[in-house]
């Protein structure tokens, strides 16, 4: 039995979870709504303030999608009671972030500014010139863009120049060493 898809999901007070056919589940809170459709083959239903998601047979596939099921509901939960949100550094001589209106505009280096237009149903938050924090009610979509703002400029393991998250560890090496 997976051990995740066994666990129970709670629901929290004012939240409210709707399942209809198709297993398309849609998740009301205080934060906004979440709408997803997961794979019919679970069953999911609902008993008084939890909700149970069980497998038809033990096939291999049955067993991956138990666990993701139940995980994918309990991160829909989560996010329209408190959200999700990724924190950003950006990190070297010149190097720094600034909001102009919905776009992240972003000096990294190269002979442009880097503009990012914000993406619907997301937060993005630039405090100081260096920190940015990306806040959402949908974990896909903060974790896409995060990494989506990332990619612009990752961390190099020489100087530790880029866009880092806030609690990635970069591996330095050691530059070279002159003649002797």
């Amino acid at each position: 039995m997976s051990r995740i898809g066994k666990m129970p999901i709670a629901i929290p007070a004012g939240v409210t979870v709707d399942i209809a056919e198709n297993n398309k589940v849609t998740v009301k809170g205080p934060k906004g709504t979440l709408e997803r459709i997961l794979p019919a083959e679970m069953e999911i239903k609902q008993e008084g303030e939890e909700i149970l998601v069980s497998r038809p047979n033990d096939l291999k596939k049955m067993k991956s999608l138990h666990g993701l099921t139940r995980t994918l509901i309990y991160n829909m939960v989560v996010g329209v009671t408190e959200g999700y949100s990724k924190v950003l550094e950006v990190n070297g001589v010149g190097y720094r972030a600034q909001k102009q209106g919905s776009k992240l505009v972003l000096s990294l280096g190269y002979s442009h500014p880097v503009e990012m237009e914000d993406p619907e149903g997301l937060e993005i938050v630039v405090e100081g010139q260096n920190k940015i924090i990306v806040k959402g009610i949908d974990k896909e979509k903060v974790g896409q863009y995060a990494a989506e703002i990332r990619e612009k400029r990752a961390p190099e393991p020489y100087k530790g120049k880029g866009i880092k998250y806030a609690d990635e560890v970069i591996r330095r090496k050691v530059g070279k060493t002159g003649k002797k």
